[in-house]
């Protein structure tokens, strides 16, 4: 039986940091890269044949707002019958401003890629699953607390939040760990770029001590492998899960106010 990851959102970002790390794990048989952009998908599979890895990629050219995309996922894990190590959930992403600001495609965009398509991926791929294996849901600390001009957004984050840690616990003892990832802004990924396109993205304009994908990656892995419920990669985002765990929601809105304006 083939051992596997499987990561959604793998032609750039955090997905694609994600699958070079585990390459060099060297402890898969395959990769499923699973992207809508074909060139980069291209792109990663090359970078394989210049790993040390015996890992194989199979690029899955996917969109995953898409309801057949599931279909297609479903019907190759029936055919394949793989034992799943990995599955990590990447896929997705944000927009800035107000509510007037983003449009109607991007917000229901932001809600189908960043929530459904990843409760689905997780309920498809759980039966290949068994102990030791590993789901990494990619949030955000922005799931800790309501985000103006960031709404819909931190929203879909803590939608993802919550369903990672109420999975977690339905699946204890069965030695299938699930981790929710809650990076900071991360500096070195097209994210914040892609937030910015907007009729109005300068609610927030400055994004300081922003991370990088690669401390990211390594910390949530080593994080998912102890079982951790959570993983907070980097200070910032551990010192805001602390405060919305002790200041009310109003008051963490009133100091991110103060934050943004500066």
């Amino acid at each position: 039986m083939k051992k596997i990851a499987i990561v959604t959102g793998a032609s750039s970002g955090l997905g694609r940091e994600f699958i070079l790390q585990l390459l060099k794990k060297n402890c898969l048989d395959e990769i499923w890269l699973i992207a809508r952009r074909k060139d980069r998908l291209n792109e990663l599979c090359r970078s394989f044949m210049f790993s040390n890895s015996s890992c194989m990629p199979r690029p899955l050219e996917l969109d995953l707002t898409c309801q057949q995309s599931f279909e297609s996922i479903r019907v190759l894990l029936e055919k394949e019958n793989p034992s799943v190590q990995y599955l990590i959930n990447a896929a997705g992403f944000g927009k800035i401003g107000s509510w007037k600001d983003i449009s109607l495609q991007d917000c229901t965009g932001m809600i189908d890629l960043n929530c459904k398509a990843a409760v689905a991926m997780t309920q498809l791929v759980l039966p290949y699953m068994g102990k030791g294996s590993c789901i990494l849901e990619i949030c955000s600390t922005a799931a800790f607390q309501p985000f103006p001009y960031l709404g819909v957004y931190s929203a879909t984050k803590s939608f993802l939040y919550r369903y990672s840690r109420s999975l977690r616990t339905e699946l204890l003892g069965s030695g299938i760990h699930v981790t929710a990832v809650c990076p900071y802004w991360i500096k070195d990924t097209e994210f914040i770029s892609n937030a910015q396109k907007t009729r109005n993205s300068s609610f927030i304009r400055h994004f300081p001590l922003a991370s990088r994908s690669k401390n990211v990656v390594k910390r949530s892995l080593a994080d998912a492998k102890l079982g951790l419920p959570v993983s907070t990669p980097g200070p910032v985002c551990t010192l805001h899960r602390i405060a919305a765990k002790i200041l009310p929601g109003e008051l963490m809105m009133g100091i991110w106010e103060l934050i943004r304006r500066l």
